[in-house]
Parts: structure tokens; C-alpha cells; sequence
């Protein structure tokens, strides 16, 4: 084997790393959050011709996927999510009554592949930490490294967006980073956001309709729909997720287009 420079190898990573980072410093969308909304919301952006780049604050995108229920890596969606499933190749298997399970690890593992190849920029470690807001409209969002900013006394950076949408799940981290200063008045939305007991049908039908602009740029889909707008909690079903991101994209596409 020819030998191998260590300096090299680091030299490769910052190089790479630096070209895609300073490419994506400004976007058309900014997505924070990589899990099955997120995801799916930038792949079908992309296909849109938008520069699509998605924050993900963990080391591995997936959101929820990956447990399955409770530990038990198996994920179930419903009749109405199968094209989606078809279109990136995700094997599933009926189980009756509406229901089709997938391996979760196949369905977490597709969705980051089919995000990547579709030429979306999926960061991970990115910790979003505020909102930037001019002439009242979210403008990007304000990001350090996972770990460092919350509890070092080091500066952030920002990424720039015509549309920011949050896909955050239970925590809408950058809804929040609006209410915390009472941002969200004006869209008649209460400051303190948490979603209601396990219905899933109900909660199925809500992420999946509800996908909303709730403040000028900033957009919700997948759990978030159901935290800030108070929609039931749905367990460890996935079809709603996914039918949100393609809803968030087509909505966040025709505005961002115009």
C-alpha cells in the first residue's frame, strides 16, 4: 500500500468540509432537523432546482427512526405513505388493517442517502441556537457546534434562508427561539407549546394537514406541527411524518418560487 500522510488526510477532511460549508453559508431553504419530515421535505425541495441545506444537531440523522417502538427497531407507516416508501426504495410488508411494517434501521439509512444524492447538504453537529429576523420575517438561523455554544462562551454562526423550516419534533427549538421573545403574538400562537395525548389517527391526519408558515419564513412540519399547534402525539408510526415533509416542501417551493 502507498504510504499515507496523516497531514493529508487532514488536509482532505478541512478542504472538503470547508467547500461545503461555504457553499451552503447562504441557501434557498434551510431545514433544522434530519428526521423523516425533514429529510423527506429536502429531497423533494431539491427536486424543485432550490439549494436545500439541512441542520441536524445529533451525530446521526434519523430522528426517532432508528428505536422503532421502544427500543424494537421496527417502524410501522400506513396505506397512504407506500409511493413514498416505492420512491426510495424502502421495502414493507402488511400487516393488515392499514398497517405495513419497515426495518427502521432501512428507512433511517434510505432517507440520509436519497437526501444526500438528491444534493441536499445534510450537516450534522449543528446546534441551532436563535433565529435571525429582519423587517419581521426569519432570514436563517444562528448555529454552533453541538456541545461548544451552551456551555462554552463561543460565538456562533449564521445560515441565511429565503425559508426556514423547523423539524424539531417535541422540542420546535427555532418556534421557540421566536416565542421566548414574544415574537409570536402577531400568528395568534401561544408562547408555550406542547402536544396532546397519543391519538394516532388524529395525530396522522394533523402533522400531515397542518404544515403552516407560522411566522413570515419560518415554517413547521413533522412533530413540530403537533407541538406548536397542540396536535396528539402519534407513537411510533411514520407515515404522517413523511406526507408532512412532502407537503412542507410543495408549500415552502411555491412560496420560495413564487
Amino acid at each position: 500500500m502507498q504510504r499515507l500522510e496523516e497531514t493529508e488526510i487532514s488536509k482532505a477532511i478541512l478542504d472538503a468540509y470547508h467547500e461545503k460549508l461555504s457553499e451552503r453559508i447562504v441557501s434557498d431553504v434551510v431545514i433544522v432537523g434530519a428526521g423523516p419530515s425533514g429529510m423527506t421535505a429536502a429531497f423533494y425541495l431539491t427536486r424543485e432546482g432550490l439549494r436545500v441545506t439541512v441542520l441536524e444537531k445529533r451525530l446521526s440523522p434519523g430522528g426517532g427512526i432508528w428505536g422503532g417502538g421502544m427500543g424494537m427497531n421496527e417502524a410501522v407507516v400506513q396505506n397512504d405513505a407506500l409511493s413514498l416508501l416505492d420512491e426510495i426504495g424502502v421495502t414493507h410488508k402488511s400487516r393488515g388493517q392499514n398497517l405495513h411494517t419497515v426495518d427502521a434501521i432501512e428507512l433511517a439509512a434510505a432517507l440520509c442517502l436519497k437526501t444526500v444524492q438528491s444534493g441536499a447538504a445534510l450537516l450534522n453537529l449543528m446546534d441551532v441556537e436563535d433565529v435571525c429576523v429582519r423587517q419581521d420575517r426569519v432570514t436563517g438561523v444562528v448555529v454552533n457546534r453541538t456541545g461548544i455554544g451552551r456551555v462554552l462562551p463561543v460565538d456562533p454562526i449564521v445560515f441565511a434562508a429565503k425559508a426556514t423550516l423547523d423539524t424539531t419534533g417535541h422540542d420546535a427549538a427555532v418556534v421557540n427561539a421566536l416565542a421566548k421573545r414574544g415574537l409570536l403574538a402577531q400568528s395568534g400562537l401561544k408562547e408555550q407549546f406542547c402536544e396532546g395525548p397519543m391519538d394516532a389517527t388524529s395525530g396522522e391526519q394533523f402533522v400531515a394537514e397542518k404544515v403552516t408558515e407560522v411566522f413570515p419564513g419560518l415554517w413547521i412540519s413533522g412533530m413540530s406541527v403537533c407541538a406548536v399547534l397542540g396536535g396528539p402525539r402519534m407513537g411510533p408510526i411514520f407515515g404522517g411524518m413523511l406526507l408532512s415533509g412532502q407537503r412542507a416542501a410543495e408549500a415552502i417551493a411555491s412560496s420560495v418560487k413564487g
